[in-house]
């Protein structure tokens, strides 16, 4: 126990020292500065995006910097059946998108990350040329999991959930989960990259391979569970 508090007082030590000669952490690394979308996902990345779910303040400092063209939205009266808070409006990010979309905060910021550190890097490796489009089913709908009538709500309920279902390359090309997830080459190659990189930036990542439900789709979302399959 002494040796434990001896060395807790030698870290406080040093981390004075270091305080008062001017030594800062770096914001990629310090767990109380704005995320930067701009840069990689680390291990702190979840930690800052949990962070934006209450504060639409910390939000909007977060998202002037995300690569996103974004709209505020009004949030739903209380008694709305499934009311939304700190909600924005998607209309496009570095591609553009089939349609805008609903988003949370943290949904929001994951997205750009997504695309910004994963969806691109992965065009880039195998096609050599970006994704110009990301075809998606929807957000925000207010249901049950799986539109059972009893259970749980879905994470689509609060926004806090999209469903990416293919991409449009710049040359043209088109990459579709429910014909190319299973066709190989280039384009099953890049759809496995993206499901990949999706978990470095969301917190649950479901993709064909879960289940039938899922066969045409990613479903990406922000909520408590640690999920890439």
């Amino acid at each position: 126990m002494r040796a434990v508090m001896l060395l807790c007082g030698l870290l406080l030590l040093t981390a004075g020292l270091a305080w008062q000669f001017g030594w800062r952490l770096p914001d990629a690394w310090n767990p109380w500065a704005t995320l930067d979308v701009r840069q990689p996902p680390n291990w702190l990345t979840r930690y800052k995006l949990s962070r934006l779910r209450d504060d639409p303040g910390l939000c909007r400092e977060t998202l002037e910097n995300a690569g996103l063209r974004y709209r505020a939205q009004a949030d739903s009266p209380p008694s709305a059946s499934c009311p939304l808070r700190n909600v924005w409006r998607i209309e496009q990010g570095q591609a553009r998108l089939s349609s805008s979309f609903l988003a949370s905060c943290p949904l929001a910021v994951a997205y750009a990350l997504f695309e910004q550190h994963g969806l691109q890097a992965a065009a880039q490796r195998v096609f050599g040329q970006p994704v110009a489009q990301v075809d998606h089913l929807g957000s925000f709908a207010c249901r049950n999991v799986y539109n059972r009538k009893q259970g749980r709500l879905s994470q689509h309920a609060t926004a806090n959930a999209l469903d990416i279902s293919g991409f449009r390359l710049e040359g043209g090309q088109r990459i579709v989960l429910a014909r190319d997830w299973q066709a190989g080459g280039q384009k099953g190659e890049f759809l496995r990259q993206v499901r990949q990189a999706a978990c470095d930036s969301f917190s649950t990542v479901l993709g064909p391979d879960y289940n039938a439900a899922h066969h045409n789709h990613f479903h990406l979302d922000m909520g408590r569970w640690q999920v890439c399959r």
